[in-house]
C-alpha cells in the first residue's frame, strides 16, 4: 500500500509528461481525420465520374417500359421449325439402263433450282436497295415504335458494334445455315475497315442499321444534336462501303438505349431530332447478357429465357464485336431455343 501511494502521488507531481503525450495522440488522430475525408471525397468523386450507369448495356434497353402489355399467355405449341429436309424420291435405281439420264435430270433440276434461288436472292437484295434508298415515312417510324406490339410470337435478332472480321464472318454462316435475317447495328469506327463484310451482311438479306460512329458517351450525348451527326457520319462509311450512294440506314439504336441515364435529358430531345429527320431508333427487350457479364453459353441461355419469358414480339440484343466469340458459338443454342419456344424470325426488311 505504501509502494502504491507513492506511485501515485509521483504521478500527479508530473502531469506535463501525460498532457504532450495526450496532445500528441490528439494531433495525430485529428490528423488522420482530416486525411480520410479528403481521400474519401477524392474516392467519391473519382466513383462518380467513372462508374456511369450508362457503361453497362442495362437488361431492358430503353423501350422496355413501354413496350410490352401483352403477356398472353397462349403460347403456342413448341412448333419448332428446323431445316425441312426435302425429300428425295425414294425409288431405288433399277438397273435397267436409266441411272444416267436420272443423273442428269437431276442435275438440270438442280440447276434450275440454282438459278431460281439466285434470282430469288437478287430480287430480294434490289429490293433492300429501294428500302434503303429514301428516308423513312411517318407510318414506317411508327411501325418501328410498334415492333413490340406483335400478337404473334417473332423474334429479332440483333447485332451490335460490329463489323468484325473475328466474329461477324462465323455469324453469318450461322445465319445462313439457319436461313434467318438479322440487323446489324454498325459502328462507323469499326465499318471503314470491314467493307466486304458489309456488302456479305447486304447480299445475304441482313438489314444494315446504325449505331453511332464513336460509342463513346460523352461524344454522342454532347448534345442533342449529337446523335444525328454521328448516324449521318456512319452511314456515310456504310454507304461508301456498300458502293451505294443512295444507301439510308433509317435506324439508329442509342449506344447504351434510349432511355435512362446520366444523359437521358439529351436522348429524350436527340429522339426528337431523329425523327424530324425520317430516322427510327430502336432498343430492345430481351438480351444475351453477352457485354455485361454473361461468360459461360450456360449464363448466355440463361439471360436470353429469362428476359423473353412471357413476351411475343421479342428484340434480341447481342454483339459481333471482336472479342464476342462466345456469341458466335452460343448462336445456334439461341436459335433452336427461341425456335423451340415458338417464335418465327424476321428483320426490319420485314417492317419497312
Amino acid at each position: 500500500m505504501i509502494n502504491y501511494n507513492i506511485e501515485v502521488g509521483e504521478k500527479k507531481k508530473n502531469p506535463k509528461k501525460e498532457i504532450i503525450i495526450l496532445s500528441i495522440i490528439a494531433i495525430i488522430l485529428v490528423s488522420v481525420a482530416i486525411f480520410g475525408g479528403i481521400e474519401l471525397a477524392k474516392i467519391r468523386n473519382l466513383t462518380k465520374n467513372s462508374i456511369n450507369p450508362e457503361n453497362t448495356e442495362y437488361a431492358q434497353g430503353g423501350q422496355e417500359n413501354n413496350s410490352q402489355s401483352d403477356k398472353e399467355s397462349n403460347l403456342q405449341s413448341t412448333n419448332e421449325q428446323v431445316n425441312t429436309n426435302q425429300t428425295e424420291s425414294s425409288g431405288q435405281a433399277q438397273n435397267n439402263g436409266n441411272t444416267e439420264n436420272n443423273e442428269q435430270n437431276q442435275n438440270n433440276q438442280n440447276g434450275i433450282s440454282n438459278s431460281n434461288q439466285q434470282a430469288q436472292n437478287n430480287s430480294a437484295e434490289q429490293n433492300n436497295q429501294e428500302a434503303n434508298s429514301s428516308k423513312l415515312t411517318a407510318k414506317q417510324i411508327e411501325a418501328i415504335d410498334k415492333i413490340y406490339n406483335s400478337k404473334e410470337k417473332v423474334a429479332y435478332l440483333t447485332f451490335d458494334d460490329g463489323p468484325s472480321s473475328t466474329v461477324t464472318p462465323k455469324i453469318l454462316d450461322t445465319l445462313k445455315k439457319e436461313n434467318i435475317k438479322a440487323t446489324f447495328f454498325v459502328l462507323g469506327t469499326m465499318a471503314k475497315s470491314n467493307a466486304s463484310l458489309l456488302k456479305r451482311e447486304r447480299a445475304e438479306g441482313h438489314y444494315i442499321a446504325n449505331h453511332g460512329y464513336s460509342h463513346v458517351y460523352s461524344k454522342v450525348y454532347e448534345n442533342e444534336n449529337k446523335p444525328l451527326e454521328e448516324y449521318e457520319k456512319t452511314n456515310k462509311i456504310i454507304a461508301e462501303a456498300l458502293g451505294d450512294s443512295t444507301y439510308q440506314a433509317n435506324v439508329f439504336r442509342f449506344p447504351g438505349g434510349s432511355v435512362g441515364g446520366y444523359y437521358d435529358k439529351i436522348k429524350t430531345k436527340a429522339k426528337k431530332v431523329l425523327k424530324a429527320n425520317g430516322i427510327a431508333y430502336l432498343d430492345w427487350n430481351c438480351l444475351t447478357n453477352d457485354a455485361a457479364g454473361s461468360d459461360t453459353k450456360e449464363e448466355i441461355m440463361q439471360s436470353l429465357k429469362s428476359t423473353c419469358k412471357g413476351k411475343n414480339s421479342i428484340v434480341v440484343l447481342m454483339h459481333d464485336a471482336p472479342n464476342k466469340k462466345l456469341t458466335a458459338q452460343t448462336l445456334p443454342d439461341v436459335i433452336a431455343y427461341l425456335r423451340s419456344q415458338g417464335y418465327s424470325f424476321k428483320n426490319l426488311y420485314d417492317i419497312i
